[in-house]
């Protein structure tokens, strides 16, 4: 598939069903700025900058954009979360560079055990892999777990406390050595 294709379906990580978890990067979300903005440096596992995403204020109408670049600082696509609906589903839309639409997540409400699932689909409309938030533990940490349209686990994030910079730094792992993940 193409380059922006990759860009929505990396968060599932790898495809490979496998017991053992692989570092394959972290983000590190900043302070928000005088404009309203909010940068994540994206980083892989051995500490280069792969790219990062800007997320601006929320709009009027409640819409919340952010902008993906690759490591030069080209634009390779936005991502567009919406309000929170009348069942308690926010979802957003992913764009590639030319502003053709390549998928969708949506997130619904947390349930009685503390866990929120997202639930990704591609531009048709078809379910490619869901992932569930638990609740924050004792440390600070939040844990992400994700799983393809199989249910087969692909990959995690841990997202840590923020520091006294005010930086906070979500840590990937994946079931294949070789992939890398940027969070969208």
């Amino acid at each position: 598939m193409k380059k922006s294709i990759i860009l929505f379906f990396t968060i599932l990580s790898a495809i490979c069903v496998n017991a053992q978890y692989y570092n394959v990067g972290t983000s590190t979300t900043g302070q928000t700025d005088y404009w309203g903005n909010t940068t994540t440096q994206h980083k892989d596992q051995y500490g280069h900058t792969t790219g990062s995403s800007v997320t601006g204020q929320t709009d009027y109408w409640g819409n919340t954009t952010t902008t993906h670049y690759d490591q030069y600082g080209h634009e390779i696509g936005t991502s567009k979360t919406g309000p929170t609906d009348y069942w308690g589903n926010t979802t957003t839309t992913y764009y590639d560079q030319y502003g053709h639409k390549i998928g969708t997540s949506t997130t619904g409400e947390t349930d009685y055990w503390g866990n929120t699932t997202t639930t990704y689909k591609d531009s048709y409309g078809h379910t490619t892999g869901t992932s569930t938030t638990g609740e924050t533990d004792y440390w600070g940490n939040t844990t992400t777990t994700y799983k393809d349209s199989y249910g087969h686990t692909t990959g995690t994030s841990t997202t840590g406390q923020t520091d006294y910079w005010g930086n906070t730094t979500t840590e990937q792992k994946s079931v294949n050595l070789n992939d890398m993940i940027w969070t969208y």
